[in-house]
């Protein structure tokens, strides 16, 4: 086993820790027998830190760096690997992930590998990485993974699909795509999101962030940020002392208009803390 082949992958899990219903803790290995066939059996996790957010949500999950090994089946066109034997080496944080997927795009976009690294793209599938301060990062290509650990990134992105993240403080983020994630973990990033069913996350304190699409789900676990969901159906949740905007929406002679917009103070009583909460009947109220 000392020469056997080992994966540093990354992999989600629920709230209490379990994958399809099958229970994980941190420093326990498991194995599996049988035919090992990605998608179809075996244990599965992602050598691209961010493509977990693929496979689970960004905001309500869980998740850990694992080492995979055994028989190895790779799946095309994705980071995604299956293994017959897998490590749980240790939980991670969501920041921890935003700074992992950074750094890893960094390395596969690292200008010896691709001709250029910090320009615009409008290509399908553009994998982009900057680690240079004030960096300028613009994609309109559908399915871009974009990342950046410097300060003061301009990041903006048209396609749908796209995976943003951000390290650096005083990022701006911009995103008009439909269903994009974008996570930042650097301080005052700024992030702004017009497409529908966007996924937003910051650890960041001094957040700003803003969303005009419908379906939004918005988490800020900083202090001191500020959280606004305009568009139909969203959900927003944030830490004690933040702020939260939400608005109501009714269909009213065949469309969809605001009704009501209202604003509270996350101060862990009437408004709790990291709790997801939608504007209903002109009310704050708690929902999953």
């Amino acid at each position: 086993m000392a020469n056997e082949n080992k994966i540093i992958a990354y992999k989600g899990f629920d709230k209490d820790f379990k994958c399809r219903d099958f229970q994980y803790e941190v420093g326990k290995t498991y194995e599996m027998n049988g035919n090992i066939k990605c998608c179809n059996r075996g244990f599965h996790a992602c050598e691209s830190p961010m493509e977990v957010f693929d496979h689970y949500d960004m905001l309500t999950s869980r998740f850990a760096a694992v080492e995979q090994s055994g028989k190895i089946d790779k799946r095309e066109s994705s980071t995604k690997v299956c293994s017959s034997r897998i490590k749980i080496k240790a939980e991670l944080k969501f920041a921890d992930i935003i700074n992992l997927g950074v750094e890893w795009l960094k390395e596969i976009t690292a200008p010896f590998k691709i001709k250029a690294n910090n320009c615009g793209n409008d290509d399908n599938y553009a994998k982009i990485g900057s680690s240079d301060y004030y960096a300028k990062i613009g994609s309109s290509g559908h399915y871009a993974q974009i990342g950046s650990s410097g300060d003061y990134a301009q990041i903006g992105s048209s396609g749908y699909y796209a995976q943003i993240g951000s390290s650096g403080d005083y990022a701006q983020i911009g995103s008009s795509g439909d269903y994009a994630k974008i996570g930042s973990s650097g301080y005052a990033a700024k992030i702004g999101s017009s497409g529908y069913a966007a996924k937003i996350g910051s650890s960041g304190d001094y957040a700003q962030i803003g969303s005009s699409g419908h379906y939004a789900q918005i988490g800020s676990g900083g202090r001191n940020s500020v959280v606004m969901c305009a568009g139909f159906n969203s959900k927003a949740k944030a830490a004690v002392g933040s702020w939260i905007t939400l608005a109501e929406w009714r269909k009213t002679d065949g469309e969809y208009k605001p009704i009501c917009v209202k604003t509270e103070q996350v101060d862990g009583k009437r408004i709790k803390a990291d709790t997801y909460y939608k504007l209903i009947d002109g009310e704050f109220e708690e929902v999953e």
